[in-house]
């Protein structure tokens, strides 16, 4: 050891297993700001449409996100989760979002992948790309924009991304803007390719996951308006320097696979492999108890209270293993939800008792670090088992805007925060 402590930094740090970067950043840390959950692309047969196209070939995929969290310096995740073949990235930018696709144009910067502009997404796997000095604040709004030079199915995406994005011919990952009335240009509101964005900040930074479905996932969200209630909970969250992260899925479930991979199985990937994760909030089930018997789920039996329960004590037992505090949330109403669709046989009564059922073992359990009650934040107390009409997006079951502003203005932000939060960042923009 005496030997080692004369060594040059770099020296040094090579034989500690520590690279010169690594050594000289000892004082900073990767944070997660923003997220997408992957899903797999489904079937043309399914309920809902995909809105993306199976192949890209020669295209460039524009996308815009908002931060929760800034930093001086950001990085990005692109996921391959669902792919059986290498994607193979050609090129690759972020910048500061102006309007529409346009971006900053001096805020542009390159992607590099293990300095390297180029890359390959391997089947099953993400890709993080090197850190880039863009120094941005919180609440921030970017554009990652990527380029794939060769045929490349569409597997993975997230499909209710509640933002536009621009699938463009060439490579387009340096333009100014991307023409919508350019030919060959499509648009659609799902996600492809990119599913994080981590900011850099100090070692005691957090992040507060939400584990949910298509009510965190924003699914009657005004569209491009981070109007979801994860989003409105960001703006609250931000000045003390705290992240928040959506790992909705609309149509997921806590057992059993949805429109995404069920939620035991993706919490590793989506909540606790997320740098800076300190807590979990769990908002999950009413998929579980409505899906079955509907065209989702024709076929499938209702889970019990012991099942939903036990599935709940899996998440928190293995969250706490990480040393991630769990928050449980209650189911909020949903009587008379969807009429006039395919699954106007969403909500039965026997349905309702048993979402009652699970609300009262989430609020009584003890199993649960703290409860935020949605249900009872939401629902109508004239009419306790539908929501509020204030908050109604009108299909009775997800709210609109001011419902979901409500929900997360209704939270005690102490009972999200594991320890005492950084400042927040404030951008200094070259």
């Amino acid at each position: 050891m005496q030997r080692l402590s004369i060594l040059p930094a770099a020296l040094l740090s090579l034989a500690l297993g520590t690279s010169p970067v690594q050594a000289a950043n000892a004082d900073t840390a990767w944070l997660a700001s923003w997220t997408a959950s992957p899903q797999a692309v489904w079937s043309s047969d399914f309920l809902f449409p995909s809105n993306v196209p199976a192949v890209l070939h020669g295209h460039t995929v524009r996308q815009v996100a908002r931060l929760s969290v800034g930093g001086p310096r950001v990085r990005i995740v692109l996921s391959n989760a669902y792919g059986k073949v290498p994607l193979r990235i050609g090129a690759a930018t972020v910048a500061l979002a102006a309007s529409g696709s346009a971006i900053d144009a001096g805020s542009l910067r390159t992607l590099t992948f293990s300095g390297q502009p180029s890359a390959s997404v391997a089947p099953g796997a993400p890709l993080v790309s090197d850190p880039v000095d863009l120094s941005v604040p919180d609440l921030a709004r970017l554009t990652v924009s990527v380029h794939l030079p060769q045929a490349s199915p569409t597997s993975t995406f997230h499909w209710d991304g509640r933002e536009t994005a621009w699938i463009a011919p060439q490579d387009q990952t340096r333009a100014a803007r991307i023409d919508d009335a350019q030919a060959g240009v499509h648009t659609t509101t799902a996600r492809l390719l990119l599913s994080a964005i981590q900011v850099e900040a100090a070692p005691a930074a957090q992040a507060v996951a939400i584990l949910g479905d298509s009510i965190t996932d924003g699914a009657s969200a005004s569209l491009g308006m981070d109007a979801r209630w994860p989003d409105f909970l960001a703006e609250r969250l931000a000045p003390q320097g705290v992240a928040v992260i959506n790992a909705g899925i609309s149509g997921a479930r806590l057992l059993s696979d949805g429109m995404g991979s069920n939620a035991l199985a993706r919490f590793e990937r989506d909540v606790l492999a997320q740098p800076g994760v300190r807590t979990v909030v769990v908002l999950l089930g009413i998929n579980d108890i409505s899906w079955p018997g509907t065209a989702f789920a024709p076929r499938e039996q209702r889970p019990t209270l012991e099942e939903l329960s036990s599935g709940y004590a899996r998440l928190i037992a293995q969250a706490r293993s990480r040393g991630v505090r769990v928050v449980g949330a209650t189911l909020t109403p949903f009587a008379g939800a969807l009429p006039g669709t395919p699954l106007s046989d969403y909500y039965q009564p026997d349905k309702d008792a048993l979402r009652q059922q699970l609300n009262a073992w989430i609020r009584a359990s003890g199993h649960f670090d703290a409860v935020l009650d949605f249900d009872a934040w939401a629902r109508d107390p004239a009419h306790p088992l539908r929501l509020l009409p204030a908050y109604d997006s009108g299909d009775h079951l997800h709210p609109g805007d001011a419902g979901n502003r409500a929900l997360a203005e209704g939270i005690a932000l102490p009972l999200l925060l594991n320890q005492s939060p950084r400042p927040a960042y404030k951008a200094v923009l070259r």
